[in-house]
């Protein structure tokens, strides 16, 4: 039996409890990484290096490589393969570069005049499956993206927070669109995109590791999801700063996942003027999440993101829960303009 198809067996017969991001939000202790100077002016810079993957297992001397685990999966269908991508991520394997977060920064001005820093510790790039030397980006499901950032005590971001991302990176590659049609689901473009990348990157003298934007669309986390629950919110893919080719969109099923997806996740312990705060009371401040997020409040976003990971999500009960309270305000009157 294959890794692959083991690893769509194991998913199947059992899996732990989806998001317990309902229940207290952890705090992360770890090392520093640093920003441009000019992104972090006059803010505390936050803890973030190991936020995220602080308890994601070692890579396994016998995990495939990017490459070998696209060959494994070619021929599955769309939900194993699904399945084996959950899999391997949760079993740590992803490469070296990939386990750390950076610091991203936005700022904003509240109603009184002060100006408020809010860091956000994300990982430096788009997960990936496989080694240093050979790894593959997988595009995957809204549902296994939230689970395998359940799992890492992180979650995903706003359109904001990939706007600002995209803002501080290092490396800034370009979008690389395919044709349009059936294909774009398929592993063969997974794989293909995934070469585009590495040229580009290759011929940018940009190694791997550094905060890196562009490349892909985001998965993003939106107020509007209340109201779409069967939906997935893409956003990103910017040719220049704030000018995505994907505006802020539901329009596909949440089961849907094409080669141009990314997901990076976001620790869900934020910043705010160096204070730690669970991200999502911030997200449900009126005042905070105008600045992290252009989309609105997200009221009781913990619930909101487990809701979204239950593969026996129920439209009729989704209905019952899906007009949450107004959100408490936490700091100033609301108005809290975002730079």
């Amino acid at each position: 039996m294959t890794r692959a198809a083991a690893s769509v067996g194991q998913y199947r017969s059992g899996r732990s409890c989806l998001l317990k991001v309902a229940s207290a939000v952890a705090l992360f202790a770890c090392t520093t990484l640093s920003l441009p100077a000019a992104a972090l002016a006059g803010a505390a810079v936050a803890p973030c290096g190991q936020a995220i993957i602080a308890d994601m297992p070692a890579r396994a001397s016998t995990a495939p490589t990017g490459s070998e685990f696209a060959r494994r999966v070619s021929s599955l269908s769309e939900s194993d393969r699904e399945a084996a991508i959950e899999a391997e991520l949760l079993a740590g394997n992803v490469p070296a570069f990939l386990r750390k977060a950076a610091p991203v920064t936005l700022t904003g001005t509240l109603p009184d005049g002060r100006t408020t820093r809010v860091t956000v510790c994300v990982l430096v790039d788009y997960l990936a499956i496989g080694s240093d030397r050979d790894f593959l980006y997988v595009p995957m499901r809204l549902e296994t993206a939230l689970v395998v950032a359940d799992r890492y005590h992180a979650t995903l971001p706003t359109n904001r927070m990939v706007d600002a991302t995209y803002d501080q990176a290092a490396v800034k590659l370009s979008p690389q669109p395919l044709p349009a049609g059936p294909e774009m689901r398929s592993t063969a473009y997974y794989t293909h995109h995934n070469e585009i990348i590495a040229e580009q990157r290759a011929a940018l003298g940009a190694v791997p590791g550094v905060l890196t934007s562009g490349h892909k669309k985001d998965l993003v986390i939106a107020d509007r999801l209340w109201q779409f629950p069967d939906r997935v919110a893409i956003y990103g893919w910017l040719r220049a700063s704030h000018d995505p080719i994907q505006p802020l969109s539901t329009w596909h099923g949440a089961r849907y996942a094409d080669y141009s997806h990314g997901a990076r996740l976001v620790g869900t312990t934020i910043y705010v003027d160096g204070k730690p705060m669970a991200i999502f009371d911030a997200l449900a401040d009126p005042n905070l999440s105008r600045i992290l997020n252009g989309d609105g409040p997200i009221p009781r976003g913990a619930q909101l993101v487990a809701m979204l990971a239950s593969r026996e999500l129920e439209p009729q009960r989704v209905a019952q829960i899906a007009s949450p309270p107004a959100p408490t305000t936490t700091l100033a009157a609301a108005g809290a303009v975002q730079h």
